[in-house]
């Protein structure tokens, strides 16, 4: 039997976290992120961790985002000395966002300090510190996609491209139970379809059980066209008034998906003449990260490319690395695009733009990701008055677009898809990675469309997980080793063999879509043979 407890983005979206046990003795966690999103939430950054760090052995890492691995310098720190297991660009990405965020604690702990401190307390320590952060990243090991790995005795591991954000992963866990062997699949966080840069979700057929995401279980994203056209027409709105576009961003995937359809509007020749400003240290050095990996971007990227055009640069764009650079910005009343972290609004150069912008009428606010409860981005996009920044009372007088088709999420109808592949091996579905509202219609639809058994576990459940009762037997062929063939009959195998394979992909056409995973025949080779052993290790 395996045990999985639910230690984080359940019960919520953020905080990502689960502690595998195999009946062999094995600790596993699958990521470690950071609570966001409001105290409340916070404080359990704080908390013991329900085991022993040292007793973990392995961890895997679907990605790179905070929420998924921002609590591993803490886990290092508190005495976890395994292996962490993840893609080569989420390697690189997690370099930067972790001693990024222990900048972020050290300054919370002075500030908090400093509060404190004039109330008569104590000094306040920070979460983990610059110092944790980089000790933690010797332990990082990169692990390449599409390889079935033994990573512990009994427990095999293969990454699949979840379409997320560069370098993220489905993860797909195969644990020994006795006799028996239980396949357990992450999602982590999956990616909508035709999604900017990286290439889409890979389809996973076979599971006895899936941990899966469901931020936008409860919506749908407008097309990417008509995204398109309301942010051309946000910018285009601020320039007339002589005002900013204010972009609250992400610095990993959402802003380089900006910075490439605003490419897109320049070549279109419809951008409107204005300096655009990546205000963001962390947003910059993700870039050049981006850069350096363009053989993971998509079909199209790679069109562009190849056609002489960067799709990460532009005329107007300028890097503002700097605190005085971020500062002009603000001094500056000329129209321009800033983009600025952090995409939430709770942190970072955001909250100056936020300051000296959002009381202006002829500005524009840009949100173009996930705001989670209790930030001020999601207090903004709520229709408030007046929000808090920096210690005052902030009028929302900006014009505020809320533009869905920029999301690296995928909606509800693409979760709905990605879920449907499962239908022949019929897995419990275990939801997670959302707000209530959102994990109760996305449940009620897998039931009702799908009719699969769902569940959705609270904080800190555990979940005994058993192999599938049904399995699939397949017929047994009589081999005679001694008996050499002649060569009729191994042209007649051969044709009994393309026979079958051509009725398997009459029944079960999605499996052999050959999805272009690279501009050569080997690759489309290989792809089609890991299907046909997904699909052999479901009949067993």
């Amino acid at each position: 039997m395996v045990r999985v407890t639910c230690l984080g983005a359940a019960g919520g979206v953020t905080g990502s976290c689960y502690l595998v046990e195999t009946s062999r003795g094995a600790k596993l966690l699958v990521d470690c992120g950071l609570f966001q999103g409001g105290r409340q939430s916070e404080q359990r950054n704080w908390q013991d961790w329900g085991f022993e760090p040292s007793a973990i052995s392995t961890l895997v890492l679907t990605h790179a985002h905070i929420d998924h691995c921002g609590r591993i310098p803490k886990l290092v720190k508190d005495g976890f000395s395994g292996k962490i297991l993840t893609t080569g660009p989420s390697v690189e990405l997690c370099e930067i966002l972790l001693l990024d965020s222990g900048h972020i604690q050290e300054m919370n702990a002075q500030w908090q300090s400093r509060k404190s401190k004039r109330k008569g307390g104590k000094e306040m320590t920070p979460l983990y510190t610059v110092g944790d952060a980089q000790n933690s990243l010797g332990f990082f090991s990169q692990m390449e996609r599409d390889k079935k790995q033994e990573i512990e005795p009994g427990v095999w591991l293969r990454f699949r491209n979840a379409g997320h954000i560069l370098g993220s992963s489905i993860a797909e866990l195969w644990v020994e139970d006795g006799d028996n062997q239980v396949k357990i699949v992450f999602s982590g966080d999956l990616g909508k379809g035709d999604q900017l840069i990286v290439r889409d979700p890979h389809e996973v057929y076979d599971a006895d059980f899936v941990f899966m995401e469901s931020t936008y279980g409860d919506r749908l994203h407008r097309s990417f066209e008509d995204s398109k056209r309301e942010f051309l027409d946000c910018i285009v709105h601020a320039y007339n008034n002589g005002e900013k576009v204010i972009i609250p961003s992400f610095a990993v995937e959402r802003t380089q998906e900006i910075i490439y359809t605003l490419g897109d509007f320049a070549r279109a020749g419809v951008l409107p003449d204005m300096p655009i400003y990546l205000d963001s240290p962390l947003a910059i050095k993700a870039t050049e990260i981006f850069r350096k990996n363009k053989k993971y971007f998509d079909d199209k990227a790679q069109e562009l490319i190849a056609s002489g055009h960067d799709p990460l640069t532009l005329p107007n764009l300028k890097y503002t690395p700097s605190t005085a650079d971020s500062i002009a910005i603000t001094l500056s009343r000329e129209p321009s695009i800033v983009i600025a972290g952090n995409g939430m609004c709770t942190a970072g150069r955001i909250k100056h733009h936020l300051k000296h912008n959002l009381w202006r009428p002829g500005a524009v606010l840009v949100i173009v990701g996930f705001q989670a409860r209790g930030t001020t981005g999601r207090r903004i996009v709520d229709g408030a008055k007046t929000v808090k920044i920096l210690n005052e009372d902030v009028a929302v007088k900006a014009k505020v677009c809320t533009i869905g088709g920029f999301s690296a999420h995928a909606d509800q109808a693409d979760l709905l898809e990605w879920a449907g592949h499962f239908k022949e091996c019929r897995p419990k579905f275990f939801l997670v990675h959302g707000e209530d509202k959102a994990k109760d219609e996305l449940a009620r639809l897998i039931g009702e469309k799908l009719n699969f058994d769902v569940h959705i576990p609270i904080f800190k459940e555990s979940l005994l997980l058993k192999p599938r009762e049904v399995t699939v037997e397949l017929p047994e062929v009589a081999v005679e080793p001694e008996a050499e063939p002649s060569l009729d009959e191994l042209h007649n195998i051969l044709v009994d063999m393309e026979k079958a394979v051509r009725e398997l992909k009459g029944k079960l056409p999605e499996r052999f879509a050959l999805q272009k995973d690279g501009d050569h025949d080997m690759e489309r080779i290989r792809f089609v043979a890991e299907e046909i052993e997904n699909i052999a290790s479901g009949w067993r």
